[in-house]
């Protein structure tokens, strides 16, 4: 009888032990535990460290604090000036409160990422291609005001929203094409007329300072010969004095 005593008393030691190390849970730094007693959940997250679970009275459910990187799968748009594309984005968020991320949401993880592809249809949807295309760090801004507003009863704190790509369709980005190069056209044309006037004000000054000082023309004719005579070149050059010209051009003055 005292042998079949001490071998229930072992066999309750070690159930006793078992339990023991089974209540005994060890959450890491970037966890948090939220217990439920009896279907009712505790006061405040447990965690991090070593904390007990009472089973089967008791019930852990971990969650992740870290930042979470969740990708928005390409989503169908129409923008404001009715241009259809496909616009994909990457959501950060992380849970600041445990407990409401488990009481208040059936699967905060699937919940985010259906608000964030809706949010991303509507906000995108009110703005047009060249806002969508050129101003993205207000948009991007927009997503993430609009998403954390929605999450915060979760107890999710949304970090940022970035949009990744905007497809557009082939004729679109034709047509953007043109557009581009009908630009640089333009202003090609005008940085060439800009270079004329430029040019002809030059001149216009030059003319001016050559006509008070007759001598500078001379030197200028006699600088132009001297360039072409040192050219290799096959060009027959025959001089005519200034002064003959001065000559020719005084007598028709008088003829007049």
């Amino acid at each position: 009888m005292t042998g079949l005593f001490q071998e229930w008393y072992y066999v309750v030691i070690g159930v006793v032990v078992l339990y023991l190390i089974s209540i005994v849970r060890i959450l890491f730094e970037y966890e948090r535990g939220v217990v439920f007693r009896l279907g009712r959940v505790l006061h405040g997250a447990k965690g991090p460290g070593l904390i007990l679970v009472f089973w089967p009275i008791d019930k852990l459910v971990k969650v992740d604090i870290r930042v979470i990187t969740m990708d928005v799968p390409p989503q169908d748009i129409i923008t404001r000036d009715n241009v259809s594309c496909s616009v994909n984005a990457v959501t950060y968020f992380c849970v600041m409160d445990a407990v409401k991320a488990v009481t208040q949401v059936a699967n905060y993880l699937f919940a985010t990422s259906q608000l964030a592809q809706t949010t991303l249809r509507s906000v995108l949807g009110e703005a047009d291609l060249d806002t969508l295309l050129s101003q993205r760090e207000m948009l991007n801004k927009r997503l993430q005001e609009q998403l954390d507003k929605h999450t915060d009863p979760w107890g999710i704190k949304v970090t940022g929203v970035e949009i990744k790509q905007v497809d557009l369709p082939a004729e679109m980005r034709r047509a953007m094409a043109k557009q581009a190069e009908a630009e640089r056209e333009r202003r090609a044309k005008i940085i060439h007329a800009e270079g004329e006037f430029e040019a002809a004000q030059k001149l216009q000054e030059a003319s001016a300072i050559l006509s008070r000082e007759p001598i500078a023309v001379q030197l200028r004719y006699l600088e132009t010969l001297t360039k072409i005579g040192t050219e290799k070149n096959t060009t027959v050059v025959f001089p005519i004095p200034i002064d003959l010209v001065q000559y020719f051009m005084k007598a028709k003055d008088q003829t007049k």
